[in-house]
């Protein structure tokens, strides 16, 4: 009996040991990928169109000795293509420059990197029932939809469903500043923020201070009554990647300062409702909003 318990004992160790023995797993070399090549093709570029066909759409092809796949970044956002192949519709009016970095992955975390700048053109003319909504053809003002509950919050940047994370009770941020405030927009691409009765505004700590401004009250991570002055700019429509955006020129800003790109995606509309939202400046969150005229 003693020999068949030793003999037993003798299997178990060993079979214990082959399998210790088989986790240890090799990589083989790690090698940095190499001629990191990028080739951008902008829809429409002939010597006539020096910047495309005006739809804002670049294919950009990537290729790299020991790449196993790629990564593109552009405005913060992160992209992963491992085929190398990645296409970006692009949406600001006009001639603009955008900056966008590759990174091209090798074995065990190894990679390389280059960035590149494209110019491409833009062409957009927004609907006209958008148009009327917004400014009435003439000049119209909005404000926040205080009294429905989730008339502000929060959710995942790009996400599909609004203030998908948080969703303020009606009427919940009456000492914050943002109930008073007014956003005029008129048909010749003006735009008004008026800051209302008590001169105040909200936004995210950390964020807001790109105001330059002084004072507010911290909450959380929020200001609250950040005093700041009414202001003008310029708005603009277009729609990037087929989704209708108004852009603020400068600091412009919707109900809650967020800093990012100034850029609100318009998430759902009506004739007399609309549903914004933006990622911040840290890509943390997408705030939205809803408004209705006043």
């Amino acid at each position: 009996m003693k020999n068949i318990k030793h003999i037993i004992t003798f299997l178990l160790s060993v079979l214990i040991f082959s399998s210790c023995a088989e986790e240890n797993y090799e990589f083989g070399d790690i090698i940095t990928p190499t001629n990191l090549t990028i080739t951008p093709e902008i829809v429409g570029l002939d010597a006539s169109h020096p910047h495309g066909d005006g739809s804002g759409t670049v294919n950009i092809k990537v290729s790299a000795n020991n790449a196993i796949s790629y990564k593109f970044i552009y405005n913060g956002l992160e992209k992963v293509a491992p085929s190398g192949n990645i296409t970006y519709n692009f949406g600001n009016t006009g001639v603009n420059k955008y900056t966008i970095t590759v990174v091209a992955n090798g074995t065990a975390g190894v990679s390389s990197s280059s960035t590149f700048e494209v110019e491409v053109l833009v062409v957009y003319v927004p609907p006209a029932e958008l148009v009327t909504m917004l400014t009435a053809n003439s000049s119209r003002t909005w404000r926040i939809k205080a009294e429905a509950n989730s008339h502000f919050g929060l959710g995942p940047v790009g996400g599909s469903i609004i203030n998908e994370w948080y969703q303020a009770p009606a009427d919940s941020k009456a000492n914050t500043g943002m109930y008073d405030d007014r956003f005029t927009f008129n048909s010749d691409g003006t735009f008004l923020h008026d800051t209302g009765a008590d001169g105040f505004v909200f936004g995210r700590g950390g964020l807001i201070e790109e105001l330059n401004g002084s004072g507010g009250v911290a909450d959380g991570a929020d200001i609250i009554q950040y005093p700041f002055a009414d202001y003008s700019g310029q708005f603009m429509l277009s729609a990037p990647n087929g989704v209708e955006t108004m852009s603020l020129s400068g600091i412009g800003f919707i109900g809650y300062y967020t800093g990012g790109n100034h850029q609100y995606r318009i998430f759902s509309r009506s004739a007399n409702e609309m549903v914004l939202s933006t990622a911040d400046g840290n890509n943390q969150f997408e705030w939205g909003f809803v408004l209705v005229p006043e």
